[in-house]
């Protein structure tokens, strides 16, 4: 993330997103598929780092091989061709987008770091100072009830930001400025598209 200062001088939280072009490597219509999809491929890597299959599924386009598949659904796929290369100039600067991506791992945490959980008094011979406290009734239901508070895995988990803004747009280098924070850490992939609720 950085700063950058708008028109009037007020400082703008941004975060850099290196947006490199997408390669369209299958086109889904609702006859052989039962719905019209554009399937792209993302992040080149290296031929014996895919498998059998996918190569021969990579072959079809004859555009190298990829990381990342994702699919989208535009308005109209007739505007997009196998091995069409889709580059951040689909995106307009102050378009609403959200975003999706894998938040950051921070491992098996308690209530009060993952929940917010107030704890107890630290004083006073009180032995009851991070821990959840009461989590169920005694004879009926006699078992926790699903969707209970505990402590457990916090992050690694797929997030998405909705109605972030598109700052900025610089073409030549295939970068993205988007007003406000993105989930997950640096070099983490993401998936962006225009905003459902905008």
């Amino acid at each position: 993330m950085m700063q950058v200062f708008a028109e009037d001088g007020a400082a703008v939280p941004v975060t850099v997103v290196e947006v490199e072009p997408s390669v369209v490597i299958q086109k889904k219509t609702a006859e052989k598929d039962g719905y019209d999809a554009v399937q792209l491929g993302y992040g080149r890597i290296k031929q014996n780092k895919v498998t059998k299959p996918l190569q021969g599924h990579f072959d079809k386009a004859n555009k190298g091989y990829f990381r990342i598949l994702k699919e989208m659904r535009p308005d109209s796929i007739d505007e997009y061709e196998l091995g069409q290369e889709v580059t951040v100039d689909i995106f307009e600067i102050g378009d609403s987008v959200d975003i999706t991506g894998i938040t950051k791992g921070k491992g098996f945490a308690g209530v009060i770091k993952r929940h917010g959980f107030g704890g107890g008094r630290s004083t006073h011979g009180s032995m009851f100072h991070r821990a959840p406290g009461s989590i169920g009734a005694s004879a009926y239901p006699s078992r926790v009830m699903k969707g209970k508070k505990l402590p457990g895995q916090m992050g690694n988990e797929q997030k998405t930001v909705k109605n972030l803004m598109i700052w900025s747009i610089r073409s030549e280098r295939n970068i993205m400025l988007i007003k406000g924070a993105v989930p997950g850490a640096r070099n983490g992939y993401l998936f962006i598209k225009n905003s459902v609720k905008s």
